[in-house]
């Protein structure tokens, strides 16, 4: 597992088992702040153990950025540490999470010892700040990959944790495309300095914007493509031959899982516009 410092008290561990999934943590004197957590207990236990190692030894708080179970399975290795999400993110654990855990475990037994932890403290769509040893994290609801995402701004390093919010391919099948745009537009405000996104490289100065706009492109493309396909009566079908790269990114990445987000984007964006019978993401 990849594991890298973006300044000097702020470290991105990056998975190698499941789709460079990220976690983060934020060693501050007064307790680590975890931000997010990875699938597998195998690295879970690697940041923990990284955060055991860091003084005093232990999680303050453990900030799952939403309910998707890569982000989520390892809180439970914190047990010291109040969980923070949002408070759709609670009542989304408590019930698909849950019957998710059930399903992954037969299908991997090492997730047999994993219990889930919902949230201790909650936000709802304002946000939240919180002072620990130091350092000034605001906690910003961003939905769009998911309705409870919410992205984690550390204002002294102007570091932004974005969560799936910002992924080299960005994904809309479980949230919302409009919501992103304007999710996006909101991280272009805040002018970070660095945005550890959900899956992949850590975006450093100088390419933050390029990477937003990149996304942004690549969001107004695929609403245009399907929009026209909804329109015109074509079948579902018809969208399994657009390329990734006709919609300006890269069929290599995340490990070559690109293309089957991007083609998960397009059959979903195709459902939600016919099921409402208008031409929105």
């Amino acid at each position: 597992m990849l594991r890298e410092r973006v300044s000097t008290d702020i470290f991105v561990f990056t998975s190698d088992l499941y789709a460079q999934v990220t976690a983060g943590v934020i060693a501050t004197p007064a307790g680590a702040v975890v931000v997010d957590t990875l699938p597998f207990p195998s690295e879970s236990k690697e940041v923990a153990e990284f955060v055991a190692r860091q003084p005093p030894g232990k999680a303050r708080y453990v900030i799952l950025t939403h309910y998707h179970a890569d982000h989520t399975y390892g809180a439970y290795l914190f047990p010291e540490a109040e969980v923070v999400a949002h408070m759709r993110c609670r009542y989304l654990l408590s019930t698909v999470g849950e019957q998710g855990l059930e399903a992954a475990r037969a299908e991997a037994p090492e997730l047999e010892e994993v219990e889930l932890r919902l949230p201790d403290l909650t936000l709802d769509d304002g946000e939240m700040v919180l002072h620990v040893g130091g350092k000034t994290l605001r906690l910003l609801p961003l939905p769009g990959h998911s309705e409870d995402m919410v992205a984690v701004f550390v204002e002294e390093d102007r570091v932004l944790f974005a969560s799936d919010l910002m992924m080299p391919v960005p994904t809309v099948i479980d949230g919302d495309l409009e919501a992103m745009r304007q999710s996006l537009q909101k991280v272009l405000e805040l002018e970070p300095e660095s945005i550890v996104q959900g899956h992949g490289e850590v975006i450093l100065r100088g390419e933050v914007k390029e990477m937003v706009q990149r996304s942004l492109d690549y969001l107004d493309t695929i609403h245009n493509i399907v929009a026209e396909t909804v329109a015109e009566g074509r079948r579902r079908e018809t969208l399994l031959g657009v390329d990734i790269e006709r919609c300006g990114l890269s069929r290599v990445a995340l490990h070559g899982e690109a293309p089957r987000l991007h083609t998960a984007n397009l059959l979903a964006l195709y459902d939600r516009m016919r099921r409402n019978g208008r031409r929105t993401g």
